[in-house]
């Protein structure tokens, strides 16, 4: 396994290193080094890895025949795959008073909707280098981080009561000292990614916002309306709280919500899917959802049933009716459950009111 303190992610952190005197055996992670020719040649670059890092041809040469291996950055993309930190909002919205459209984040999916069928050997391997990327990146951010999960469905409007509820949950569990993470989309997903963003806030900003917020309830038929609204929420509460969108490219057409203060973007949704409740180590909350949200709770079930992640973790099902009657998910998870480690660690709440207790409980 690595030493992730041999990875090098910044300029500030190359300098630092360098100033120390040697470059050997460190991983230097999608750096801009045009500017530290000098430093480049001088150092000891043995054993280094230059992963997309941009550097002048005579410095490249030398680092070459210290004997470094260097990847070199990949032209005409509009992602960087050796990227070494997650997403910001501010990254793939970035000229979005222009249109979605010209969005990095459109840009992105539209490469990946014209390379994702050609049998291309190099764009799949520049996907997934980008995506075992983004797992390491995340993996350093929430090292050490308590994180439950919030999972529901993308359909849930703006304005609704739900999403108030999502929202209101999202603020309880960041104030509990956690940290929320979700799948990172529009509906319950941006909603609790929001009630983090406001945890900092007076508990009257919440209503303020979802007024800003209902002048575009959904991400339908303008995706530029509908983020614009979320960073004019942004910019009435700058001092944000923190929380984890992990969405994905595969779903192109849902873009990513602008609430969560870091964004893990896949292009392999079963990676992200995966990689999202394994990470959820403090829980996983279901609110009302359908067909994606089902995959979700049995996804997160299997493990648990099996003890393939050690302990199973809480799961929590929002919505008794919903999980009951429209979506009977609870009756097949409590009858997986019986007899076995995971069933005192499932429960059916009617409200997400009762969610911080009753993840409490369990903990």
């Amino acid at each position: 396994m690595v030493n992730p303190d041999i990875e090098i992610e910044t300029l500030a952190e190359f300098d630092q290193v360098v100033a120390r005197g040697s470059l050997s055996g460190y991983r230097i992670q999608s750096v801009n080094l045009l500017e530290r020719t000098f430093a480049l040649l001088a150092a000891d670059t043995s054993a280094a890895v230059f992963l997309g890092c941009a550097m002048e041809p005579d410095a490249a040469v030398k680092v070459r025949a210290d004997g470094a291996l260097v990847f070199p950055p990949v032209p005409d993309l509009p992602f960087n795959p050796y990227r070494g930190l997650l997403y910001t909002p501010e990254e793939l919205f970035t000229g979005l008073p222009g249109g979605y459209e010209i969005t990095p984040d459109a840009e992105a999916y539209a490469w990946f909707q014209e390379t994702k069928s050609d049998g291309d050997v190099f764009s799949s391997m520049l996907r997934s280098v980008h995506d075992d990327a983004i797992s390491d990146a995340l993996d350093e951010h929430l090292a050490g981080v308590r994180v439950v999960g919030v999972m529901g469905g993308h359909a849930m409007a703006r304005g609704g009561t739900d999403y108030r509820g999502a929202a209101e949950l999202g603020r309880a569990l960041t104030r509990s000292g956690l940290m929320v993470a979700t799948g990172g989309g529009p509906g319950a997903m941006e909603a609790a990614n929001l009630g983090a963003y406001l945890a900092p806030a007076p508990d009257e900003a919440l209503a303020e916002a979802l007024e800003l917020l209902a002048k575009a309830p959904s991400f339908a038929p303008s995706v530029s309306d509908w983020a614009r609204a979320a960073f004019a929420v942004r910019e009435r509460f700058p001092a944000g709280g923190d929380s984890v969108g992990i969405p994905t490219w595969f779903y192109g057409h849902e873009p990513p919500n602008a609430f969560a203060g870091h964004i893990a973007k896949y292009f392999a949704n079963a990676t992200r899917e995966d990689g999202l409740l394994a990470r959820s180590n403090a829980g996983v909350v279901f609110v009302p959802g359908a067909a994606g949200t089902v995959q979700e709770i049995f996804d997160n079930g299997t493990p648990n049933y099996y003890e393939s992640r050690g302990e199973p973790a809480p799961m929590i099902l929002v919505g008794r009716t919903h999980w009951t009657e429209h979506l009977p998910a609870w009756p097949l998870l409590q009858a997986l459950a019986r007899g076995r480690a995971m069933e005192s660690r499932i429960a059916l709440v009617d409200s997400v009111d009762e969610v911080p207790d009753v993840l409490a409980s369990m903990s």
